[in-house]
């Protein structure tokens, strides 16, 4: 299978998802797996028990560690809206500015820091603007 096959049918099963989740109420499955729930749009993290929660309800979770005023950051921002819609990776975006405690705790030292947090572990760290093909093999290769 391409991996134009492979981003249209995980874009399918998300809009399948977002329909499911639409057309219902709060009462979905909790047993289903966290990457059927996967958001399809950028989470804003605002501080560490937000940051927990989102790691904890996801199997893979992409977090990218940016400032406003980044121009590497603003160039990498539709590369991550487009692995929020098109991955079974949750994104979390994290201010550095707006959460200096937590961009210090996940070690964001400088911007943009990505890191990779799959079953609540983090297992890759990305410092600097990277290419969409180089994230999505990341994704793909924890998915």
């Amino acid at each position: 299978m391409s991996s134009d096959d492979e981003r249209e049918r995980i874009r399918e099963r998300k809009k399948e998802r977002l329909k499911e989740q639409l057309g219902e109420d709060d009462s979905t499955d909790k047993d289903s797996t966290a990457s059927e729930g996967t958001p399809s749009t950028p989470i804003h993290v605002d501080g560490s028990a937000e940051f927990e929660e989102v790691v904890e309800s996801n199997r893979v979770v992409l977090v990218d560690c940016y400032a406003d005023w980044c121009g590497p950051c603003q160039m990498m921002e539709p590369t991550i809206d487009a692995l929020a819609a098109e991955t079974d990776a949750a994104v979390a975006k994290v201010d550095v500015d707006g959460n200096q405690r937590l961009a210090g705790q996940l070690g964001a030292q400088s911007i943009p820091t990505l890191l990779l947090y799959v079953d609540g572990e983090p297992v890759e760290r990305l410092v600097g603007a990277k290419d969409r093909g180089t994230l999505e093999s990341l994704i793909e290769q924890y998915s």
